[in-house]
């Protein structure tokens, strides 16, 4: 077969694209003749004309300061803040640490069920659960479900969380399914399950025919917390007679009596290292507040709750010298009033360095990113051309989320 011929445009561009690999190639070798400190020098005016504002803190791994712009100046982290929990986390429970859920069955074939906060209770965990649990109660019908979330307590409520549909304001809860969120379809009165993993429930129907508009959309369960916990009831229910069983009585919430022992504990299938990598990547606020609560639950016993939470971190932050430059008030940083330094966070990096693939990757960077009105913030660690990997802390005013980018790259390429 003959070869064809290129076309003058595709000649014209592969003409331009070599001229460009040309004058970036003799751009690299001119900078690499220039003294490091020429170099260093001129990196640090392109980032302070690009944020003349802005905190910016590159240190190197021998801990040297290659850049330091309001290096001490405290600034709201956002979900930037996902990167401290992960360390405390990791810290206190284990990159092995599984949540566990237990069930009990009485002797009159009503299952209880005691949440232990477990904040990856999705869809697809239920269908592993489901089988297991059937296979050690039996097919024969349950006379009714009782939940119980006593292990969290009724008041909890955590700074920033809003009573919105947003599922960024999903509340966290002992017993909560597909992170407390409803994920469906509407057409006119008729909603259906948006996900095919998951079915749908008669709560989940007319939650959303309630607070939702016509099309796929996924609201939370703020509300009222017996809301989200009889939606979890529903929905393991529905498992349940997938596997084979079935229920016949009432779904309601309670306590489980004193002196059941549990028929069934499911340990949740992911370690805590692949959740906390979930969580940096999706920047799941409940998921973060989950972890954050079970730092505390673990250490000083249950019943969770955000002082004993926040008693285990600030003990771990004094530890390494870090009680005065990190502050937090919650663990997923959707509060305001979570206070970081560059240098505080900085040396959080380097503690975190063996965990450093669980952040999102790209463009030689592992990185988080945090947004809020007025803010943005992005942190991690990136490949240099001069001083190897690098870590960075970068926290603007503003809504240009994509000057934090542009400042990696003046980092990645000239440093």
């Amino acid at each position: 077969m003959a070869m064809m011929s290129q076309s003058p445009r595709m000649t014209k561009w592969g003409v331009r694209a070599a001229s460009l690999r040309r004058r970036l190639l003799f751009a690299l070798a001119c900078a690499l003749l220039l003294p490091p400190a020429q170099v260093l020098a001129g990196a640090r005016e392109k980032i302070a004309e690009l944020a003349p504002s802005g905190l910016v803190l590159v240190m190197d791994e021998k801990g040297d300061e290659l850049v330091a712009r309001n290096a001490d100046k405290p600034f709201i982290p956002a979900s930037v803040a996902k990167i401290v929990t992960a360390w405390l986390a990791l810290d206190a429970l284990g990159a092995d640490y599984r949540f566990q859920t237990r069930f009990y069955l009485d002797a009159n074939r009503v299952l209880y069920i005691r949440g232990g906060g477990d904040p990856f209770l999705i869809s697809e965990e239920l269908a592993l659960l489901a089988p297991a649990l059937v296979a050690a109660i039996g097919k024969q019908p349950l006379s009714g479900i009782v939940l119980d979330a006593s292990y969290y307590p009724v008041d909890l409520r955590i700074p920033g969380i809003e009573a919105t549909d947003e599922a960024y304001d999903a509340l966290n809860s002992a017993l909560a399914v597909n992170f407390n969120t409803i994920h469906a379809v509407r057409r006119g009165k008729t909603v259906r399950s948006a996900e095919e993993q998951t079915p749908i429930t008669p709560l989940a129907i007319s939650q959303f025919l309630a607070r939702s508009d016509q099309g796929r959309g996924r609201i939370s369960l703020t509300r009222d917390p017996t809301l989200g916990l009889l939606y979890a009831g529903e929905l393991i229910a529905a498992f349940v007679e997938r596997a084979g069983a079935s229920v016949k009585g009432k779904i309601s919430t309670g306590a489980v009596p004193a002196g059941l022992e549990p028929v069934y504990v499911h340990r949740q299938s992911r370690p805590l290292s692949q959740i906390l990598a979930a969580m940096l990547l999706g920047s799941n606020n409940y998921i973060a507040n989950q972890v954050f609560l079970e730092i505390g639950g673990h250490r000083l016993g249950g019943p969770v709750s955000l002082e004993k939470s926040l008693r285990v971190a600030n003990d771990v932050l004094a530890k390494h010298g870090l009680a005065g430059s990190i502050h937090l008030e919650e663990g997923s940083g959707i509060s305001r009033g979570n206070r970081f330094t560059a240098r505080g966070l900085a040396q959080v990096l380097h503690l975190f360095t063996p965990h450093s693939a669980l952040l999102r990757s790209g463009d030689g960077a592992h990185f988080k990113t945090g947004t809020f009105s007025g803010v943005r913030t992005l942190a991690g660690y990136a490949d240099t051309a001069r001083h190897g990997r690098v870590r960075f802390v970068i926290a603007l005013g503003g809504n240009d989320g994509a000057l934090r980018f542009r400042l990696l790259d003046t980092i990645r390429s000239g440093l």
